[in-house]
């Protein structure tokens, strides 16, 4: 059991008499809990930025030499500093509805809060998701217009390609680019999921238990 459960145990036992101290103590448990929860998605998502950034620094150089010979630097790097500068403002969301949290004196209060952090993270979600997915698409779109040079560069560079046919190559290069770019947003899915579909349910909950203390 744990300490709201405890609570709410002594609430049901405790002197009639003596609601409205036990109405507070669960009360401050409830935002205690609420205003934890908000700080752990504040630290999570700072360690998803930081985790994000870092992999750029293990991109192999044959790769990133691939990228800047096809004319793909460019946009990868412009397009990396759109999607930091929104993960950014994400990060400070997170930041404003902890403080909210955290300063909140009254149920009704606490209670729009709470749902104002769900939203923003739902938002945050569907944001990282449909980025990959774009990016994933427009790259492969631009592979798909742009076939003779991946070819070329994929010869040179990678000479085994070169038993095969331009037509076979693509047709084994598409199929992988689709494997991995499917297998990449499950992945990022299930570890949403997992991490801040845990912590969205726990605020769900304590949502609801605000609902019955205000009935």
């Amino acid at each position: 059991m744990d300490e709201l459960e405890l609570l709410k145990s002594r609430w049901q036992d405790q002197d009639p008499k003596l609601p409205q101290l036990t109405y507070n103590e669960i009360y401050k448990m409830l935002l205690k809990k609420s205003s934890s929860i908000v700080k752990w998605i504040l630290f999570i998502s700072i360690g998803e930025i930081l985790l994000w950034s870092s992999l750029a620094f293990l991109v192999p150089e044959s790769s990133q030499r691939f990228s800047r010979d096809i004319g793909l630097k460019e946009m990868m790097f412009a397009s990396n500093i759109l999607y930091y500068a929104v993960f950014i403002f994400f990060i400070i969301l997170f930041y404003r509805n902890y403080r909210k949290i955290s300063a909140t004196d009254s149920i009704k209060e606490l209670m729009g809060n709470i749902i104002r952090t769900r939203r923003t993270v739902k938002y945050f979600i569907i944001y990282n998701l449909a980025s990959a997915f774009l990016m994933l698409l427009a790259v492969n779109i631009f592979y798909y217009t742009n076939q003779d040079l991946v070819f070329q560069l994929m010869v040179k560079d990678y000479g085994v390609v070169a038993t095969m046919n331009q037509d076979q190559f693509f047709t084994t290069f598409f199929l992988i680019q689709f494997i991995i770019g499917l297998g990449v947003i499950v992945l990022i899915i299930l570890f949403y999921r997992f991490v801040y579909g845990t912590l969205l349910r726990r605020l769900k909950r304590n949502y609801q238990e605000l609902r019955k203390m205000e009935d």
